[in-house]
């Protein structure tokens, strides 16, 4: 039986190496949609896909009500926004809306989920457009695993039989959680071939954008639903934890850097975060620019290494 699932809150050249190390220390509804196929010199979007966005803040507006109401993740809108208060912000301050996003360096085919964003794309095949969704996924403890897999299983309604080590943590938890309100997988489940991992709605729709989970997958309960219809058992599933993401549109190379799992932890609980070492920058610049002749902008990637918004900035034409 599905096991780990349980709602529980709790990129010229060698020439930047310094830089690099020295580097350290608006309103959509629906989810980003965009054709991904074509290239520099064919879609002018390329490696990007959806808009930035921005949201102005009503009286009694909290960061989560926002992240619910566009469709993103709690601590994404955190990164985008820091420093600003989650749950008291201002009246009339514009909030970021991460909307705009680089496709994760793995293969543009069914799903891909990136941890280190908490963020999932389907790829279909029908007419190669990506879909993205925000995602909540394991807490420490509780690691959602990376590699690669499938959907083995569709469940609607689906019935929760929790495993012997969650009720060793909670010993009040029944045999088994039939479907309806109190269920945590919601009312959609995809399972994976991972044993007792899967994709799956939630009962806390908060959770999702958190590491929050036994090491399942949630989605918010609307998104769950457009993913179970559209996926078919088969689909391949690969996960990856890719902090910094590099891509083309238009002719112009762009960076995306988030939070590192340590500094997302502080972002979603002061909304702030330690500087820490970027990932290898220098060789993902490498592979990303090829043999194209390419200026680069150094203070657009020190500010990305610095700021670790998770919003695409323009590095280099």
């Amino acid at each position: 039986m599905p096991a780990r699932c349980e709602a529980s809150d709790p990129v010229r050249r060698r020439i930047l190496l310094g830089l690099m190390v020295a580097a350290v220390g608006l309103v959509a509804r629906r989810p980003a949609i965009a054709a991904v196929e074509g290239d520099l010199n064919g879609d002018l979007r390329g490696d990007l896909i959806g808009e930035r966005e921005v949201h102005v803040v009503a009286e009694g507006e909290t960061l989560l009500d926002i992240a619910r109401r566009y469709d993103v993740g709690f601590i994404e809108l955190r990164a985008a926004n820091q420093g600003l208060d989650a749950w008291i912000p201002p009246v009339g301050t514009r909030v970021v809306l991460p909307t705009e996003h680089i496709l994760p360096d793995a293969p543009h085919r069914g799903i891909v989920v990136n941890l280190a964003e908490l963020r999932l794309y389907y790829f279909p095949e029908s007419d190669g457009a990506a879909v993205t969704y925000p995602i909540g996924i394991g807490r420490e403890g509780w690691e959602t695993p990376l590699g690669r897999t499938r959907i083995v299983r569709k469940r609607r309604d689906p019935a929760w039989y929790p495993p012997a080590s969650i009720r060793a943590e909670k010993p009040d938890l029944p045999g088994v959680v039939p479907p309806g309100p109190d269920n945590p997988l919601g009312r959609f489940a995809l399972d994976l071939a991972l044993e007792n991992y899967l994709l799956h709605g939630t009962n806390k729709p908060n959770g999702v954008g958190r590491r929050v989970s036994h090491g399942c997958i949630r989605l918010y309960p609307n998104d769950i639903a457009r993913l179970f219809d559209a996926v078919p058992v088969g689909t391949p599933v690969d996960i990856v934890n890719q902090e910094l993401k590099l891509g083309w549109s238009g002719g112009a190379l762009y960076m995306e850097l988030h939070p590192n799992r340590q500094q997302a932890d502080e972002i979603e609980a002061k909304g702030t975060f330690t500087p820490a070492p970027p990932p290898d920058i220098q060789a993902a610049l490498d592979r990303a620019i090829g043999d194209r002749p390419v200026t680069l902008d150094r203070p657009a990637i020190d500010r990305a290494v610095r700021e670790r918004t998770g919003l695409p900035l323009r590095i280099g034409s």
